[in-house]
């Protein structure tokens, strides 16, 4: 939630809490339920887990990513406590500790310069990349940042206190670190989106559907917003997002109304 103008910090689940109270205000029915398909038969019907289908005329994807985490012990239990992956998100709350960043491919030179403005104690351990794979270039900024790079394989996160404590190599050694940055891998979740027919387009990060500037899919009538569209999607992007979807939906339905009324 960090980033969000007046709920910067707040905890997700009080967050969505608040705006369910506040939707089924307006009389919007809340399902708890997983959607599992999706076919158009003329409106769309979306099928849920429970054996409960529900017919709309528009949709709107928000099925997000999945984030894959590296295979560390310690990695994966403290994810979103103190390992963490984005500088915009966390670095502030986490500014002036002891920062490592674990390695998994060569953007992770990118990673551990962007954080390095919020500490000047900051390890890059290579994990999985080979020292070959830093240019020069890279080399040297990450001399310039004042960040340490330190090669081998990492065995496992040391966790004492249920905080961590510091960073294990595959040799035995361990380095002190307080807070640790990983790269996870996104994988979108676009299965609804791919039933549908809609046009995805690759990114480096993955692929994502190809939308216009209000979420609108390929698909007449199927929108998509927050990660659905894309990597970065903050909480404050997805509600924007969310809003002018909304919003060209409305105009979509009355325009769709008054030309039906034309032709009967």
């Amino acid at each position: 939630m960090q980033g969000y103008l007046t709920r910067d910090g707040m905890a997700p689940a009080e967050f969505l809490a608040l705006g369910r109270e506040e939707v089924a205000g307006y009389g919007v029915e809340l399902v708890r339920d997983r959607a599992v398909d999706v076919v158009r038969n003329g409106d769309f019907v979306v099928e849920l887990a429970g054996g409960r289908s529900v017919r709309a005329r528009r949709l709107v994807v928000t099925t997000g990513l999945k984030d894959e985490l590296p295979e560390v012990p310690g990695v994966a239990e403290r994810f979103g406590r103190d390992v963490l992956h984005c500088p915009f998100c966390h670095g502030w709350e986490v500014r002036d500790e002891a920062f490592g960043v674990l390695a998994t491919s060569a953007m992770s030179v990118h990673q551990a310069l962007m954080v390095s403005q919020w500490s000047k104690d900051v390890t890059l351990f290579l994990h999985t990349v080979g020292e070959g794979e830093l240019s020069d270039q890279d080399l040297r900024r990450l001399a310039a940042a004042g960040v340490k790079v330190v090669p081998g394989r990492v065995a496992a996160l040391v966790v004492e206190d249920d905080r961590v404590t510091g960073v294990r190599l595959a040799d035995g050694s361990v380095h002190g670190r307080s807070v640790v940055f990983v790269a996870p891998r996104a994988v979108p979740r676009t299965g609804l989106l791919e039933r549908l027919g809609a046009e995805l387009k690759e990114t480096p990060v993955g692929a994502y559907p190809v939308v216009d500037p209000t979420g609108l899919t390929s698909v007449p009538g199927v929108w998509a917003a927050g990660n659905a569209i894309g990597f970065a999607e903050q909480v404050v992007h997805a509600a924007s997002g969310g809003y002018r979807a909304a919003s060209a939906i409305v105009g979509d339905l009355i325009m769709s109304d008054l030309d039906a009324t034309l032709t009967d």
